[in-house]
């Protein structure tokens, strides 16, 4: 969302429902997925809010800097908690998984790349550009309402 509006307002917005959203998704998901008592998992109201406020600070981590009015620095303070983020992961997977450093790294930026990836394809502002909405999210809106939905 920075990316395609160069405004930091739309980005923080954006990431913050996303984080929440997130949150109660994964919340839900951890806490229905079993009772707990076939796994040994422990209280499923437990492990539901521990994820569920993980993601939620995970999601929310990089979104705060889109607070910064600016947009380069917002960005630059952006990709360098990004950059944090991944370091964290990659150190709790090899501490508490014991999955190697460098191959949990390379495995989580892996997957950030994934996701910065999809999230620059669906971010297009030459595409959306309707009643004053911010630009972005188009290319799924018209593959799920057809191209030249305008």
């Amino acid at each position: 969302m920075a990316l395609a509006t160069h405004r930091p307002h739309y980005a923080f917005v954006a990431g913050l429902a996303t984080a929440i959203g997130a949150g109660f998704s994964m919340a839900f998901s951890e806490g229905l997925s079993d009772s707990g008592d076939q796994t040994g998992r422990g209280n499923p109201y437990l492990r539901g809010s521990i994820t569920g406020v993980g993601t939620f600070l995970g999601g929310i981590l990089h979104t705060l800097p889109f607070l910064i009015p600016q947009y380069g620095a917002a960005l630059i303070v952006a990709v360098i908690t990004v950059a944090f983020e991944l370091l964290a992961l990659a150190w709790i997977r090899g501490r508490f998984f014991h999955t190697g450093f460098l191959r949990s790294f390379a495995s989580v930026t892996l997957a950030g790349a994934i996701i910065a990836g999809i999230s620059a394809f669906s971010e297009r502002p030459d595409r959306d550009d309707r009643a004053g909405a911010p630009p972005g999210v188009s290319v799924l809106r018209a593959a799920l309402c057809g191209a030249d939905d305008r």
